[in-house]
């Protein structure tokens, strides 16, 4: 239902705080990372899709990490709703630095993989 209540509204910008998550369990207690990265963008759908695959670069569970990320279910609803983008090749990623270039060399193919 989380994608249905995301079509009665439309955010301006979207925050997702990567510098610390939960990789299981969670939203309270379980193993962590640290990626340290702040995504934002305009695309709920496509900052979602980011953070899942920042997820999977760090380690993550079963179901989070088993295929295509755009066929994860929230994902897939979300798009197929039309609240954002329907396939990864339609998000642009950018950094201003060259620890940033490197961090989405690692993470593009994780985004795009089928």
């Amino acid at each position: 239902m989380i994608a249905e209540i995301n079509q009665v509204y439309r955010p301006a910008l979207i925050l997702l705080d990567g510098m610390e998550a939960f990789v299981d369990g969670g939203p309270e207690s379980g193993p962590k990372a640290a990626p340290g990265v702040l995504i934002a963008g305009t695309d709920r759908v496509a900052v979602d899709a980011v953070g899942v695959a920042v997820l999977r670069l760090h380690g993550t569970t079963p179901a989070v990490s088993a295929g295509p990320i755009f066929r994860q279910e929230q994902i897939a609803r979300a798009a197929e709703l039309g609240i954002g983008v329907g396939r990864p090749d339609l998000i642009d990623l950018a950094t201003d630095d060259q620890a940033g270039q490197i961090f989405l060399a690692r993470l593009r193919p994780l985004l795009l993989a089928t």
